[in-house]
């Protein structure tokens, strides 16, 4: 036997992740676990007691401590010693709790269903007993149900010969067993522990396949639960033996219920207006699992049984595979024989019926006579199936359709001449309009009733029910055939025989007799063709309320599917009905359950039952309306409405009522559970209704989840959509509006070039004069949204013609845009616009922002994007991508020269005013757009709209540039001011604003090559370039406390400064101030170098006192993590991430490993300044030489030969840098010039700085070079042009030592001898 219930990866993952953070958090509970699987391992392997108990102390060590660095460690070691190790239950339970620490909840499970391999019967007792049963007892009840059978069997010889109870009883029940019969009881209970061990065992392997399963590509099913090692009992003898001791009891879920008792039977008063079944209160059982529902589903299609066989058949035809309804010993056939004999039509049978009749009580009578005599009409009336339906006379030449209705042949053929390809009546397509041949046998009825019946012939009206309710017009899947008349002459007869059946359903307290009541009753329904009668009969409370007992108690699916159908059919037809199912909570919560457990036949009665939407909610039935919705409809039972119609109906109005959140999150699940493509075939049902719930809920899912629009776009018909909209209410045409914009936001422009002409060319009515009809009634936060897809659908033709559809299209988008008492209509039209411009990404996101940095050069953002799509340039996408890319440049052009044409630029002015609103939103979506359509100004025809452009928005770009934060809307405002300078009038209207767009210019030089070629237009005709170029002053801090300012490094927003006194302080810039936050003095003596590296964090810093400090920067402080003695004084200290090199007190450079090691390099020369660079060391010494140290070989190289002077002053290199590629080195300016510029590569000499100062320090940006000098003065030179442009005066004659630019190269931090720090900023 095979379980019936499947388990997901994420249920697993639920109970052992609670599990797991249980025991974490509970010291005394975890003690005791160990203790446990301890105490568990065998003599022989105590060898490894010891490592388990070390890896048991890390493992507290990792969860006692806040060090992230010490948890971390010591998790990885607890994991090592316990890999290292043979696999064991107590190894296996520390894994999964390091794995718990560690994030890892896969790994976790694995580990911990380890546990349940090894020792079962441990892991289920004492280590996680609430983790068995809510992963493997579901799975196991089946075989506890049969242990119970079987124990019991054993002691039913026993207790059959006591008539008494208690405690004594059983004692000595116990005492009086024979020998065979306690061995027999001892060995299952020995077998029991070991049969559950084995499954176990099993469903761990089980469980460890879904986990593993991570894609979810394959469908896992359970194991079997197993039996056979349970002493010899037969697994077919325990499910006969359960299911005849069910009957016999009258056991109901486990549970004595006298209900059903023979012996025990009950003699009540029936009460007509109450359940005869229950004398207790209802509940919902568990009464059949989802299997049995789903995989013995009744089907008629499937059942051919003759009436007798039927009649004497509750179980559908055995297929030879083990069922719970299929085994029935002889004798339960000849009891069941006895039973069926009640509905025997013979006179003794009749006598007997009328016996048991006048024993109840006088309302009985009551409730016959009202079923006895149904409402009828006239005496030459004739019958319906007489009648044709189109013409309401009777038949003269009657054809029968493949549908099974039956029409006059003139009317029918009138009908199919008109276009029509369906049936009148069931709205099915019809495969030939060819008609058949004339149905003789009807007609030979029809003949002999005139005969019968001669005079006038009253006119057939059509049944008021269906005209009040044509909703089921087109639903109702009725069986009515011409045929069905033929058993005229036997109504009588069946009438008779379904009043019995009915008196059994609503009186019989034998469960086998209702439940045959029920399928008979199901079979005239099906075959008898007496609508009127049947429902008349059926119709009546206690009728229904018998229905209801039987869905409370049968577990037979056949017998449940049977009374669900018939429900439904009664409650579509009968409004009453659908009263007396829900005046009671319990009886459709019942229903629910039902549905829940696998009967989906039941979600037609439940739609019908019309549940508010809160209750909708609460009932969480949408697993099992997706597996209705995924379902083919020929696996259904025919009922009055399709399930997936009924089920797609619920779904939508559970997410139409949903929360937002709760929306999105309905969504999400609709599409995880692969459901999609069988909402969108529901676009194509006859139906309208169904139709539009399909809409609303494909709307929700691309709102939650916009990937799956590729899918829809690419299997849905649209043609019955376009037509719902003319017969829709104006908010189901909005839902249809909103459908079709979400569907043509497609990643490829071409596909949604094809989706709009499917839009523009399908349906009986034009589609844009459809829109336009209604844009004209819309809701003001309607409008852009119509508006929008109507400019898209008339741009398909050639937009320079003129066009009523387009004009009032973008008259509604500018007239919403600027109408401010609407907000969400202005923040609708914005966003419209901005999705004109046509590109999207997979999830129907507007590109346009990032398309448009990537055209200002700053193309990362796109980069970004394209990499989340997946796009790669492979040699079979090449083509394709050029062809959308052309598509979309094609139609972007196309799209912003409507815009900006329409009355001489209009546009602009409304989008100049969106830019001022209070809304984020609003003002975000407007700026977009206008940079957008400023920049496709240039590709344009110039037809005057540039100027109008200028007036209106010239201004807000500028203020955009000058104080926007946000770097990405500078950018974007560059490229819309770089489209005003490309003619003489523009660019004289942008000179009143030249500073400030100077000044965001310099800001994004770095970041976007337009700025800087937009610089150069702006410097063109200037000989120099000092006039972009301007320096201010911002702060100025004495530290001459602390001696002199010997260096200076900037990182992340800090400035760090080294004292001669040993000091080193953390500064943070505020406006015009510098804060001091820190100020640490661990070094006993002058602080010569500081240095840092960004990878990790830290800051270095060398000392005259022999010594290199490492601090871990923190987001407030420093913190010295190490100390390395490096055994002399440490003048300029460059590090890397493995060594430090910095010059000793004597000759040469020191290397240092932080591991250590030391080695002295170039010891022939008296070094003065370093440089590291890519493994590179550059060294300037005191004899005015420069050499290139190659670390990883040891290779040096000479890049500037030194001069030996015996009696002249020496001219040593002061400072050296390396910069993109260049060496600047700054010396005396003795030989010509004091700045020299080299090559990197080849060592040549490429420029120099004609400076007249004694440079000491240097700085360099991407545009400049600071050069700091005796006497207090910086010189700013050009970096490209080789020009002083600007000289800083610190107001000191003492000597700059040390300079630092910020990362952003705006600010430039100067220390002196003086002990001052000064700060500019580049303005």
């Amino acid at each position: 036997m095979s379980s019936s219930t499947t388990t997901t990866s994420a249920q697993i993952l639920l109970h052992v992740t609670a599990f797991t953070s249980e025991i974490l958090s509970q010291p005394d509970l975890r003690h005791r676990l160990f203790s446990a699987l301890s105490g568990k391992i065998p003599p022989s392997d105590q060898i490894i007691l010891k490592p388990l108990n070390l890896a048991a102390e890390t493992l507290e060590t990792a969860i006692s401590t806040s060090n992230p660095s010490v948890k971390t460690s010591s998790l990885q070691l607890a994991e090592k010693l316990l890999t290292s190790f043979p696999e064991n239950s107590l190894s296996s339970f520390l894994l999964s709790l390091i794995f718990s620490l560690c994030h890892r909840p896969v790994d976790s499970a694995l580990n911990l269903l380890d546990v349940f391999c090894i020792d079962p019967s441990l892991a289920r007792s004492e280590i996680a007993p609430q983790l068995f049963e809510e992963l493997f007892l579901i799975h196991l009840l089946p075989f506890f149900q049969w242990f119970n059978d079987h124990r019991s069997k054993i002691l039913s010889s026993l207790s059959s010969n006591s008539g008494y109870g208690g405690d004594d009883t059983r004692t000595r029940l116990l005492s009086s067993m024979s020998g065979d019969q306690t061995s027999e009881l001892k060995e299952l209970e020995r077998d029991y522990e070991a049969v559950l061990d084995k499954n176990c065992m099993v469903f761990c392997g089980y469980f460890k396949e879904v986990l593993e399963n991570e894609d979810g590509d394959r469908l896992i099913h359970p194991p079997s639960v197993v039996f056979e090692m349970i002493g010899k009992v037969d697994k077919s003898d325990c499910i006969k033996d359960e299911k005849i001791k069910a009957e016999e009891s009258g056991l109901k879920n486990g549970r004595y219920n006298p209900m059903w008792d023979e012996a025990e039977k009950p003699v009540e008063v029936y009460d007509s207006s109450a359940k005869s079944l229950s004398k207790y209160p209802s509940f919902c059982p568990e009464r059949v699992s989802p299997k049995v529902l789903t995989s013995q589903r009744y089907s008629k299609k499937s059942e051919t049984l003759p009436k007798e066989e039927s009649d004497s058949e509750l179980e559908p035809p055995s297929d030879g595979k083990l069922s719970d309804f299929s085994l029935d010993s002889e004798a339960e056939m000849e009891n069941k024989n006895e039973k069926l004999a009640l509905f025997d039509s013979s006179p003794s049978q009749s006598q007997k019926q009328k016996q048991l009749m006048s024993a109840e009580s006088s309302s009985s009578p009551d409730l016959m006579a009202e079923i006895d005599n149904p409402p009828g009409g006239e005496k030459n009336t004739p019958p319906k199936d007489f009648v044709c339906p189109i013409t309401s006379h009777i038949f003269d030449d009657p054809v029968t359709l493949e549908t099974g209705q039956t029409y006059e042949r003139k009317a029918i053929q009138e009908w199919l001449d008109r276009g029509n390809c369906t049936c009148p009546i069931t709205r099915q397509k019809l495969h030939s309009a060819q008609l058949p041949k004339t149905n003789y046998v009807l007609k030979r009825l029809i003949a002999s009733w005139q005969e019968q019946n001669p005079g006038p012939i009253p006119v057939q009206i059509e049944n008021p029910h269906q005209e009040s309710e044509p909703v089921f017009n087109s639903l109702m899947m009725r069986s009515t055939s011409p045929n069905s008349v033929i058993s005229q002459a036997t109504m009588d007869g069946t009438v008779s025989e379904l009043r019995l059946a009915i008196t059994n359903l609503c009186m019989s307290e034998i469960l086998k007799e209702s439940e045959t009541a029920v399928l008979q009753i199901e079979r005239f329904w099906q075959e008898a063709n007496m609508e009127v009668e049947i429902q008349t009969m059926l119709s009546k409370p206690p009728v229904i309320n018998g229905f209801v007992e039987i869905l409370f108690n049968s577990v037979n699916p056949q017998v449940l599917a049977a009374t669900v159908f018939l429900l439904s059919e009664l409650g579509s037809r009968d409004n009453s009905v659908i009263q007396t199912l829900t005046r009671v909570d319990s009886d459709v919560e019942c229903i629910v359950a039902l549905f829940k457990k696998g009967l989906l036949e039941a979600v037609v009665l439940i739609y019908l039952l019309k549940p508010s939407s809160i209750s909708l909610v609460e009932m969480e039935m949408m697993d099992t309306l997706l597996t209705v919705i995924r379902m083919k409809d020929d696996d259904m039972l025919k009922m009055c409405m399709k399930p997936k119609t009924a089920a797609v109906l619920l779904l939508c109005q559970i997410l139409g009522s949903a929360e937002e959140i709760s929306v999105s999150e309905i969504a999400r699940r609709v599409i995880a559970a692969k459901a999609i493509e069988s909402i969108v075939a529901s676009l194509q049902a006859d139906w309208a209704e169904e139709r539009m719930a399909a809409v609303g809920i494909l709307v929700r899912c691309i709102q939650a989840e916009g990937k799956c629009r590729n899918i829809i776009a690419d299997k849905a018909e649209l043609a019955p959509i376009l037509e719902s909209f003319t017969g829709a209410n104006d908010e189901e045409r909005f839902e249809i509006v909103q459908f079709l914009s979400e569907l043509v936001k497609l990643n490829r422009r071409t596909f949604n070039e094809q989706i709009l002409h499917i839009i523009k060319d399908e349906g009986t009515f034009s589609t844009m004069h459809t829109l336009l009809i209604y844009l004209q009634t819309a809701l003001h936060d309607q409008c852009p949204i119509v508006a929008g897809l109507l400019l898209q659908l008339d741009l398909l033709v050639e937009p320079r013609k003129m066009s009523i559809y387009r004009e009032e299209a973008i008259d509604t988008l500018i007239s919403c845009l600027r109408n401010s008492d609407f907000p969400a209509a202005q923040i609708a039209a914005a966003e419209t616009i901005l999705s004109l411009q046509g590109r999207f990404s997979s999830a129907g996101k507007p590109l346009a922002r990032a398309f448009l940095l990537k055209r200002a050069g700053l193309d990362k953002s796109y980069k970004s994007l394209m990499r989340k799509e997946h796009r790669r340039n492979a040699s079979g996408e090449i083509q394709e991508n050029s062809e959308e890319e052309k598509a979309a440049e094609e139609w972007e052009r196309k799209m912003a020269f409507v815009l900006v044409s329409h009355e001489f630029g209009l546009l602009f002015e409304a989008l100049a005013e969106g830019l001022k609103s209070r809304y984020a939103e609003l003002c975000s979506a407007c700026f977009v757009s206008a940079t957008w359509l400023v920049h496709m100004l240039n590709v344009l025809p110039d037809t005057g709209i540039r100027g109008a452009a200028r007036v209106c928005l010239l201004k807000r770009f500028v203020s955009i540039l000058k104080s926007a934060k946000d770097t990405e809307d500078k950018v974007l405002s560059m490229l819309a001011l770089n489209s005003f300078i490309r003619d003489p009038e523009g660019l004289r209207d942008v000179s009143p604003h030249m500073k400030d767009i100077l000044r965001g210019l310099r800001e994004l030089k770095k970041s976007s090559t337009m700025a800087f070629d937009m610089l150069k237009v702006f410097s063109e005709g200037h000989e120099s370039s000092a006039d972009l170029w301007n320096h201010k002053e911002l702060v100025q801090e004495d530290c001459s406390a602390n001696g002199e300012v010997l260096s200076i490094v900037c990182f992340r927003g800090k400035i760090f400064s080294g004292h001669s006194d040993g000091t080193i302080k953390v500064w943070t810039g505020r406006g015009s101030v510098l804060h001091l936050v820190q100020e640490a003095r661990e070094h006993s003596k002058a602080i010569t170098s500081l240095a840092v590296l960004t990878l990790g964090d830290k800051l270095y810093s060398g000392s005259l006192d022999r010594t290199v400090r490492v601090w871990s920067i923190g987001s407030e402080a420093i913190y010295c993590t190490q100390v390395h003695d490096v055994k002399d004084q440490v003048n300029n200290l460059v590090v890397a991430n493995s060594i430090s090199c910095f010059i000793p007190q004597g000759a040469g450079i020191k290397v240092h490993s932080w591991s250590g090691g030391s080695k002295l390099l170039n010891q022939n020369k008296s070094a003065k300044c370093l440089a590291l660079v890519h493994g590179k060391l550059y060294c300037g010494c005191q004899d005015n030489s420069i050499q290139e140290i190659d670390l990883a070989t040891g290779t040096l190289s000479t890049i500037q030969s030194g001069s030996r002077k015996l009696l002249a002053k020496a001219n040593p290199i002061h400072t050296l840098q390396v910069h993109d590629g260049l060496i600047y080195s700054a010396s005396s300016s003795l030989d010509g010039a004091p700045v020299k510029i080299w090559s990197a590569s080849n060592f040549s000499m490429v420029g120099s700085l004609p400076s007249t100062l004694e440079v000491r320090v240097m700085a360099i940006s991407s545009e400049l070079v600071y050069l700091g000098c005796k006497g207090g003065i910086v010189e700013v030179w050009c970096k490209k042009k080789h020009n002083r442009v600007e000289v800083l005066q610190t107001g000191s004659n003492a000597k700059v030592l040390c300079m630092a630019l910020d990362e952003g190269e705006d600010i430039l931090v100067v220390g002196s001898s003086d002990g001052r720090i000064q700060a500019w900023g580049l303005t």
